[in-house]
């Protein structure tokens, strides 16, 4: 029998760590981090995809009637007999997108959605068009739909309509908070409010019509005995303008139905027949509801007006008009009834929830485009809790802006919208009509090709009518705010061509040489940086000589003849094994002579390289970095732009350096959990006795010759 050799046990010991009180506040607010690989589990099923995706389409029934409504009303009360057929054009326009985004998801089941293709299809500034205006969208989005649920919530509850902009702002602090926990969690928490919502409506719009038609009641709103009044007289072809432009807000019910196709890859296997199921469920839920809304506002002959002090000339005195929804709820269920307060309150909660629509969807093309390096990295990159945390801050942070500036008007605020989104319809269905033409060019399956015919006819009616749409837009909205969206559409499409410029340059400055190898400096001269001959400066000279230079030399700079001459009896007396060289500084400055010397050093080759070695101090406490100057950060900044030079940095632990709190530094700078009180563990091996942690020493005791710098860092 063989022995074999016995195995050392793993000893795993549980280290207790008091977290500190920013980490704390992370945790209780974000929760626990989450682990790469538990990346699958974030991904969400239909029932849970639909409220996530699709909160955005389906709450602008919320809205999209009111703006219906209040456009019509500038030629007068008879304008509102042309509601139904304004609502029946938003609906072919809606079920037709639906449509397109349909053969979207199965050709292009990435997540890049629009930008893909119109990347693929037809190049990539028509991408980078697409992506502009879909960003401008998100964040309208997620203004918008905040300030309508103010709205709304107003309607019944007065201090919300006198602190609309206060709410709005705390609403979507909310949103980043839920949305910076994960996915997953975000579409859980929104799955209940917003199923609640379809249930409410559709529950008052079946009682409304039921009541009507089949108990035979007359129902009248709040509005209907008003008298009001026509802001202009509108015949002919100034009719058909205004008609014309309450299509175009009506048309506001179709935002969001892009984001299903940003958002395939967060959907379960398989994730294309996912998307698209969503996609019909979405589409079916959106125009059943509108289409309820605008017959059930007809039928108790509903009024809403865009100014009611100037058009409303006879109604009750002290008269507030409410939204068009907390209208219907109190003309079905009774003024005062607690229905009434429970679809005010879910239809300001699923307007506040559809901006989440905006925020899962704006984080994931922008983490695709800086994958395409047209945004910065770092919205690339995941968070704690797996989510795209860069890009969901700046999304709140631009919708923030834009309710204070709109001081949270709707009305204000719809007008720069929906340009953006009809734009990335045109152009994706124009995209989509390219795809199908090469791959008909290659496909010879009878059944496939009949497939891809009815897609390509799809995509084409898709083009053709969202493309008329966007026309609409443009020239019925531009001078009513539409002009803000597209500059800010324009300013971004400038940005995103020069990163992706600067990134291109960059990549091609960083490629190694053809021949492989790298040419190797030809010799290397040592400089140590000297201000006084203590240990900072001996650790500094012994490891200079460690790297065995070619040319190994002390510098300091004569600032003061007592120190300098004092530095040279001590380096006579302790008779130091390298030359000293005195630097003299008439002016008393010290960054400038020193580069003086570098360069002439390295003047002579320009393949010969300089390093210079900066002792220095690290203290532990914040404070002590306030009681030092900073000439050695300073010169080390401008060594970095020195051709052919390197600075090594060499530090010194001061004694208040063994009460750093190395493990909540290292939380902080790694954004991991820390782990644990590091004396508990017993060290496997010593410590290398410097580094190149770029740290600070005080003046004349560390740092370079004639002055330093102090600062903080660790071994």
């Amino acid at each position: 029998m063989i022995a074999h050799p016995r195995v050392p046990a793993v000893v795993v010991v549980l280290l207790a760590f008091v977290a500190s009180p920013t980490s704390l506040v992370k945790r209780l607010l974000l929760g626990r981090p989450f682990r790469s690989d538990r990346l699958q589990h974030t991904l969400l099923p239909k029932r849970i995809a639909l409220p996530v995706f699709a909160s955005d389409a389906l709450s602008s029934v919320a809205y999209a009637p009111d703006e219906i409504l209040l456009t019509l009303s500038i030629a007068g009360a008879s304008a509102y007999v042309f509601s139904p057929w304004i609502a029946l054009a938003v609906v072919v326009v809606m079920l037709t997108v639906v449509a397109s985004y349909r053969q979207n998801v199965h050709a292009y089941p990435s997540g890049g959605g629009d930008y893909e293709v119109a990347t693929v299809n037809l190049g990539p500034k028509f991408g980078v068009g697409v992506a502009s205006a879909l960003l401008v969208d998100y964040v309208l989005t997620v203004a918008v739909s905040v300030s309508s649920g103010v709205a709304n919530l107003g309607s019944v509850v007065p201090f919300v309509a006198t602190h609309k902009v206060l709410i709005a702002v705390s609403a979507v602090v909310l949103l980043t908070a839920v949305n910076l926990r994960g996915l997953r969690e975000s579409g859980t928490a929104f799955a209940i409010p917003t199923y609640g919502f379809v249930i409410v409506m559709g529950g008052m719009l079946f009682t409304g019509l039921f009541r009507v038609f089949v108990l035979g009641d007359e129902l009248r709103a709040p509005s209907a005995d008003l008298v009001i009044q026509a802001e202009h007289s509108v015949t002919g072809f100034a009719l058909v303008f205004l008609l014309l432009r309450t299509f175009s807000s009506g048309a506001a019910a179709l935002t969001g139905v892009e984001a299903i196709s940003n958002g395939v890859p967060a959907f379960k296997a398989p994730k294309s027949r996912n998307a698209a199921t969503t996609l019909l469920l979405l589409g079916t839920i959106s125009v059943s509801m509108l289409v309820g809304i605008i017959w059930l506002a007809r039928l108790t002959h509903l009024q809403f007006v865009e100014d009611p002090g100037l058009q409303i000339i006879s109604g009750p005195d002290g008269y507030v008009q409410k939204t068009v929804t907390t209208q219907l709820g109190e003309t079905v269920f009774g003024s005062g009834s607690i229905l009434l307060y429970v679809v005010a309150g879910m239809t300001a909660l699923i307007l506040f929830l559809a901006a989440n629509t905006a925020f899962n969807g704006f984080p994931v093309l922008g983490s695709i485009l800086a994958q395409d390096r047209y945004l910065p990295r770092q919205f690339h990159t995941r968070g704690d809790r797996l989510a795209f945390s860069n890009g969901i801050s700046f999304l709140a942070l631009f919708a923030i802006v834009l309710i204070v500036g709109f001081q949270a008007e709707v009305t204000k605020l719809i007008q720069l919208y929906i340009v953006g989104v009809f734009v990335s319809f045109t152009v994706s269905q124009a995209g989509m009509i390219r795809h199908w033409n090469r791959r008909l060019r290659t496909e010879r399956d009878p059944e496939a090709r009949r497939r891809m015919y009815r897609s390509r006819a799809i995509n084409t009616f898709g083009a053709g009518l969202t493309g008329t749409v966007l026309v609409i837009v443009l020239i019925t909205k531009f001078l009513l705010g539409a002009w803000i969206a597209i500059a800010a559409m324009a300013v971004i499409y400038v940005l995103m061509l020069a990163i992706r410029r600067h990134y291109d340059r960059i990549a091609v400055e960083l490629t190694p040489p053809d021949e492989g190898r790298a040419v190797l400096p030809a010799r290397n001269h040592a400089i140590v940086l000297v201000s006084k001959l203590h240990q900072p400066t001996l650790r500094a000279i012994a490891y200079a000589r460690a790297t065995r230079p070619d040319t190994l030399t002390a510098v300091t700079v004569n600032v003061d003849e007592n120190d300098t001459r004092d530095l040279q009896a001590d380096w006579e007396r302790r008779e130091m094994a390298i030359p000293l060289t005195v630097i003299d500084s008439p002016y008393r400055e010290i960054t400038r002579p020193i580069l003086d010397f570098v360069a002439s050093t390295r003047r002579k080759s320009p393949r010969d390289v300089v390093t210079v070695f900066i002792p220095e101090y690290v203290v532990g406490r914040w404070w002590e970095n306030l009681l030092h100057n900073q000439s050695a950060l300073r010169l080390k900044g401008r060594l970095l732009f020195e051709p052919g030079v390197m600075v090594v940095s060499v530090p010194w632990q001061l004694a208040s350096t063994a009460s750093k709190n190395l493990d909540r530094l290292d939380a902080t700078l790694s954004r991991t959990p820390a782990r644990g009180p590091r004396g508990t563990v017993p060290p496997v091996s010593d410590p290398p006795p410097v580094s190149a942690a770029p740290v600070s020493a005080p003046p004349g005791e560390g740092g370079p010759a004639g002055g330093g710098t102090g600062g903080s860092g660790r071994d």
